[in-house]
């Protein structure tokens, strides 16, 4: 029996800044529990060698899709495009 998703309540898509420098953007259901488990070294193959990370956006999604869909939309951003999008999020919540 496969498990099933949960299509609405709280989805995140988000972007954690690097040690070196770069960008993961990610989906999760449950944010603080992923920051720790990347930081604890769970997770992506991508973030070996590159922690601790740190969240620098983070946006929350009632369906499931629609953080599916934003996510793979940042993920084609370019750098300046990310950059961009981190500097006004902070803006809008600091």
């Amino acid at each position: 029996m496969s498990k099933q998703i949960q299509r609405t309540g709280s989805h995140f898509v988000y972007i954690l800044q690097c040690s070196n420098g770069t960008y993961y953007t990610g989906y999760t259901k449950n944010i603080e529990n992923r920051i720790k488990e990347h930081n604890n070294k769970h997770g992506v193959k991508y973030l070996k060698g590159r922690l601790p990370v740190k969240l620098v956006y983070v946006k929350e999604y009632r369906y499931y899709k629609n953080a599916l869909n934003r996510e793979r939309n940042i993920k084609k951003m370019t750098r300046k495009q990310k950059e961009e999008l981190i500097r006004v999020y902070n803006e809008n919540n600091t």
